[in-house]
């Protein structure tokens, strides 16, 4: 039963983030920024980090796949970034500390790099003619700003998770 809770917790925030986009109102600020909830990946890279870099790979491109192909027009975009972003991640983190304020620092740098590569793949194929100061301003400072609340709020309970999910996999 165990390790159920891992691909419901990570479906639900894949359906939870569509739900936030709809509920929170878009003009809450009146300038015009866009918060970009991001809290699947964040999810995934605490199992990276917790659980198992193997199952943080499979469940980026599963979900990576699911999200190109329910958000956007072009398979590809998020089913190669999820992945990359785990592993940069994991990789990342074999040479750091593994304390949970160092992986929430790291988690927030690779969502940066998330969003600065999936600018970077639209503006490549003409999706976006954004600048990017205009970009950054506009739309990576404030996704950096929800999911740094995101991170604070639910950090300690996906570590206790995946732990217990990673000794699930080791017991069995």
């Amino acid at each position: 039963m165990k390790r159920f809770w891992v691909p419901l917790l990570l479906t639900f925030l894949f359906v939870f983030e569509s739900l936030f986009v709809q509920l929170v109102p878009g003009d809450l600020f009146k300038e015009g920024y866009v918060f970009v909830p991001r809290f699947l990946i964040i999810s995934i890279f605490f199992l990276t980090m917790y659980g198992s870099v193997k199952h943080g790979l499979i469940y980026g491109f599963i979900f990576g796949l699911l999200y190109d192909m329910v958000y956007t027009e072009i398979i590809g975009i998020y089913l190669f970034m999820f992945p990359l972003s785990a592993y940069i991640f994991s990789g990342f983190m074999r040479i750091l500390q593994t304390n949970i304020l160092v992986v929430s620092f790291v988690s927030i740098i690779c969502v940066a790099l998330l969003e600065a590569g999936v600018y970077q793949m639209n503006l490549l194929i003409h999706i976006t003619d954004m600048d990017f100061s205009s970009f950054s301003k506009i739309r990576l400072i404030p996704t950096l700003i929800l999911n740094l609340v995101f991170i604070i709020l639910s950090a300690y309970p996906l570590k206790r998770l995946f732990e217990k999910f990673s000794d699930s996999l080791r017991n069995d």
